[in-house]
């Protein structure tokens, strides 16, 4: 009897121009070139590179209409600086942080959350209770379309009163690259009423001043939304 062979299966490889536009990005990030400077020829990428030099081309072509490089005839290539519409882009395009660093992104996102939700809860008043009361409450009647902009709405109050802009601030752009890159302004309902009744205990802990109770409820809220955004990830899909 003939043993039977399996069918090999082989994986697409990425385009040459895609993994040269990688190398790229992870220059340009490094913080050795300055917005405004000028960036290798294309001959020296090519040579720096060990690749042909049509592929560069492609590369700084993509790059420039991404906006993070400025192609000047006569004159070279010139790296525009990382403002955050660009690194959106990137990251919509899975060309800044990859799969592990996209899972990094959610989990370091959770452990902040957790920790703003402390803080807010010590520096609680009035004025502050009354934002995230109507927050939660624009989170409950809002149209589906709109849930996910209320929700981070929510998560954005609760950061504006921790008390540490640094905090607020890498939050903010953490929750916009998140939102961007996945949630798309598309919640499944069921997800809509989970992730709802979760904000309420968030804002029951905060009102009272309950430090604890606050980074337990935040906690257990961000663990389902971050195995739902992980799953999403990994199904390669929008999930809200």
């Amino acid at each position: 009897m003939t043993a039977e062979l399996s069918r090999i299966n082989v994986e697409p490889r990425e385009p040459l121009a895609s993994e040269v536009s990688r190398r790229l990005i992870d220059y340009l990030m490094s913080g050795e070139v300055a917005p405004g400077e000028r960036i290798p020829s294309e001959r020296q990428l090519t040579e720096m590179l060990g690749v042909n030099r049509p592929t560069v081309r492609e590369a700084i072509k993509s790059l420039g209409f991404l906006g993070l490089l400025e192609i000047r005839q006569s004159s070279g290539t010139y790296f525009r600086g990382p403002d955050s519409d660009v690194l959106y882009r990137l990251f919509e395009l899975g060309l800044v942080l990859g799969e592990r660093g996209s899972k990094d992104l959610l989990r370091a996102r959770a452990e902040l959350e957790v920790l703003v939700a402390g803080l807010a809860a010590e520096a609680i008043d009035d004025e502050g209770v009354g934002l995230l009361r109507a927050r939660l409450e624009t989170m409950r009647t809002c149209a589906d379309e709109d849930f996910p902009d209320a929700d981070m709405a929510f998560h954005a109050s609760v950061a504006d009163l921790c008390g540490n802009v640094v905090l607020r601030d890498m939050l903010k752009g953490m929750r916009a690259m998140i939102q961007r890159g996945w949630i798309e302004r598309t919640v499944p309902t069921r997800s809509r009423q989970v992730a709802y009744d979760d904000h309420v205990p968030i804002l029951e802990a905060i009102e009272r001043g309950d430090v604890e109770a606050a980074r337990e409820a935040m906690a257990h809220h961000m663990e389902g939304a971050t195995q739902r955004l992980l799953a999403a990830l990994e199904r390669g899909e929008k999930a809200g």
